[in-house]
């Protein structure tokens, strides 16, 4: 692959991971970010500092420069990436948007596909991706903007916990203790470890079939919330843990910071159709299963007390919850 390619923002988990294999693939690859990227980037890539929503930073940081492909990493609402359109329609050979499989609206006929309908009335993250997706579409219909969108789902690696667990979670499933699942446990959640990512990914930079298309990148690890846990605690060396189950609305109301995300998103049963991405990354197949991440992720917390931290605040959650 050799191409040129600048990430703007990129310096995350799944960016971080993405810009690996890149480099690993031949891209010459330029990030911009704000501050000292958390994760360290790859051999070999270009870091500038600028702010990304700043139009005169980011065009003091990249002047007239053009590159193959760009990936905005960072774009959450309309007024982040309109100014995109004016700065790169005619000036790079692809624009790549990170969105999220959570635009589409729930409940849902399954499987969804990248033409299901879009939806999030009353969720704030996939609302302002989906502005931000409305204003680049246009950008592509009447300005030429070679535009890709890329939608992910629930994307982990070795380093983080599965959302809503933590690793007191764990820790409570070793020490014998219940935890908490939302609802009864049985809905259908897809997870993506980002190697899996970077391997759909990287293939979609520089490919000309995949302008003016979306695209849902994840892995074909169909779980319920319940086997998540089961198999997080087995990664732990815990045959039976006690899981207690209670409404998205209850854990709402004891836990207000997760109102939205359980009962705008991970509620509902979501499965994904990747035909599209198996059609522009022929062989695509998933090679960490989530079996094999919950030990990665296991691993990576045993390798160091400080990693595994306690939350009192979610135990002395978990202990309301259970005793209502």
């Amino acid at each position: 692959m050799s191409l040129k390619i600048l990430f703007l923002g990129g310096a995350g988990m799944i960016g971080t991971a993405a810009g690996r294999a890149a480099v690993a693939a031949g891209a010459e690859l330029t990030i911009v970010t704000r501050g000292e990227p958390a994760r360290p980037p790859a051999p070999g890539v270009r870091a500038l500092r600028a702010d990304v929503h700043d139009a005169a930073s980011l065009d003091a940081a990249i002047g007239g420069e053009e590159f193959d492909v760009v990936v905005n990493w960072v774009g959450f609402t309309a007024d982040d990436v309109r100014g995109d359109v004016d700065r790169f329609a005619g000036r790079t050979g692809q624009y790549v948007f990170i969105s999220t499989c959570s635009v589409y609206a729930r409940p849902a006929a399954l499987p969804l596909t990248e033409s299901s309908p879009r939806r999030a009335a009353r969720f704030g993250y996939p609302r302002g991706k989906i502005a931000a997706e409305l204003v680049l579409e246009e950008g592509f219909r009447e300005r030429g903007l070679p535009l890709t969108i890329v939608r992910p789902m629930h994307t982990y690696d070795d380093s983080t916990m599965i959302f809503p667990a933590s690793w007191t979670t764990v820790q409570r499933m070793r020490d014998g203790l219940p935890v908490v699942v939302h609802g009864d446990g049985t809905s259908l959640w897809t997870l993506t470890h980002v190697d899996d990512f970077a391997r759909g990914f990287v293939p979609l930079l520089g490919n000309r079939h995949a302008v003016g298309e979306a695209v849902n990148l994840v892995s074909g690890d169909i779980l319920t919330w319940d086997e998540i846990h089961l198999t997080l605690a087995d990664a732990a060396g815990v045959r039976d843990p006690k899981l207690v189950h209670r409404s998205s609305e209850s854990i709402a109301e004891v836990i207000p910071g997760w109102a939205e995300v359980l009962q705008e998103d991970f509620r509902h049963s979501l499965l994904f159709d990747i035909t599209k991405l198996r059609r522009l990354v022929p062989g695509f197949a998933p090679r960490v299963s989530f079996a094999e991440g919950a030990r990665r992720i296991v691993a990576w917390h045993d390798a160091d007390p400080s990693r595994r931290q306690h939350d009192q605040v979610l135990a002395d959650a978990y202990e309301r919850l259970i005793a209502s």
